[in-house]
């Protein structure tokens, strides 16, 4: 197995395998400086444990293994080799060789099967411990999160009255302390299991809630028809949707958690479903982060509508009105974030707050351009006089004049007839 890189990939990252050393040139060379050490125990984690196991330690004894997320960068490179999709597991695998020492000498792709790749078993756990990883990854993402914007979440469960927010607290510290065992065992026994199998419905629970106290803060900031309440209400918006998202992100981090328990689960009493189970469970995952998705950007898309009508009326309101948009920004910018944590795609759009000055002159502005229209059809309007005018005068002259000419002719002519 000297010089020889096994790769495997799904939506969530690329696994890395093969010589500690080998792996480390492979993953400078291809520029992913940023990867995750699977750790001692991944060999036993993929081959189970007995004489599987030890078999494959006589083989990949010194090999280690890295897990790298999957960024438009890593998926490059799962193109660059051409990795092949498994139609048992839907990953894309393969084998990369190259010479001893070199950093760059991974190049020949080797299509020939090897043993890692072949082993139905071995894959499909491979499958589940990646699958583990991502979700860890999402939890240790979460975690930084929390400590970033500094959300009390127990605080903010302790203050509610609802049954199923304060079980939280306790939902959360028994999922936890389970994952500690799991971590010193290396695997979830019925006993552990026993203690976190009903913790998805006050989870679940919790989280409606907290999508629904999301809700009504935007209905109440659309209820508001004064500028001053606008902006009131707003303001407050702002600490409460930051708290909610905080419980959001904790309850999808508690969902992750349960998840990794339960494919140990699976795979110590059914690991004939373990496959099945893995892909159940990523399109559940899949569900929330949209259910999500669709809550927080109808909140953003709200906030937008209000910070429109605040605009609309700065010139009245020349320091509520601004106060408004940068209330609805900082929603915004949370529900962002939030995003970025859980792998979200977000279209996030600041409203920018119009200043009286601008809107002051925009009706200025408007002022004089029908100003300028009124002079033009003014001037226009008296052109047009003036040549009626002229044309009238001229058609006067004409007449007197001939009047005239006609009176000295008549005249003339009744002195010649005397």
């Amino acid at each position: 197995m000297d010089n020889e890189i096994q790769l495997i990939s799904d939506d969530d990252g690329l696994m890395v395998i093969g010589n500690a050393a080998d792996v480390d040139r492979f993953l400078i060379a291809e520029g992913l400086t940023s990867s995750k050490d699977l750790g001692p125990q991944w060999l036993k984690s993929v081959f189970g444990a007995g004489a599987a196991v030890a078999q494959a330690g006589s083989e990949f004894a010194a090999d280690s293994g890295r897990w790298v997320k999957l960024t438009p960068k890593s998926a490059q490179l799962v193109k660059k080799y051409g990795l092949r999709e498994s139609s048992k597991t839907g990953f894309n695998t393969g084998v990369v060789k190259g010479q001893k020492g070199q950093i760059r000498g991974f190049v020949e792709f080797v299509k020939g099967p090897r043993s890692f790749l072949t082993n139905p078993a071995a894959l499909a756990n491979a499958a589940k411990l990646m699958s583990q990883v991502a979700m860890q990854q999402s939890m240790d993402e979460i975690t930084d999160y929390l400590a970033t914007i500094d959300a009390k979440v127990e605080d903010v469960l302790r203050a509610q009255k609802d049954t199923a927010l304060s079980r939280m607290i306790g939902v959360g510290l028994v999922i936890d302390e389970t994952m500690t065992v799991r971590e010193k065992r290396g695997r979830v026994d019925d006993i552990m299991w026993s203690k976190v199998q009903d913790a998805p419905t006050a989870i679940a629970e919790t989280q409606v809630y907290a999508l629904r106290q999301l809700d009504a803060i935007a209905e109440k900031m659309e209820r508001q028809s004064k500028i001053g309440d606008l902006a009131g209400t707003a303001k407050e918006a702002e600490s409460a949707v930051r708290e909610w998202l905080a419980v959001l992100a904790r309850c999808f981090q508690l969902q992750d958690t349960v998840a990794v328990l339960e494919l140990d689960r699976v795979l110590d009493a059914s690991p004939e479903e373990l496959d099945g189970h893995r892909l159940g469970l990523k399109a559940a995952r899949q569900d929330r982060l949209e259910l999500i998705s669709l809550s927080t950007e109808r909140l953003v898309a709200r906030m937008n509508a209000v910070a429109g009508t605040a605009n609309a009326k700065v010139l009245l309101h020349p320091t509520k009105s601004p106060a408004v948009v940068q209330s609805s920004n900082h929603v915004a910018t949370c529900v962002h974030d939030l995003h970025g944590r859980l792998g979200i795609e977000s279209g996030r759009r600041s409203s920018e707050a119009r200043r009286w000055v601008d809107a002051a002159a925009e009706v200025r502005d408007k002022a004089l351009g029908t100003g300028v229209k009124g002079i033009d059809a003014a001037r226009s309007l008296g052109s047009e006089a003036l040549d009626r005018a002229s044309s009238v005068k001229g058609r006067l002259v004409s007449e007197i004049a001939e009047r005239a000419r006609r009176r000295r002719g008549d005249g003339e002519g009744r002195d010649e007839e005397g």
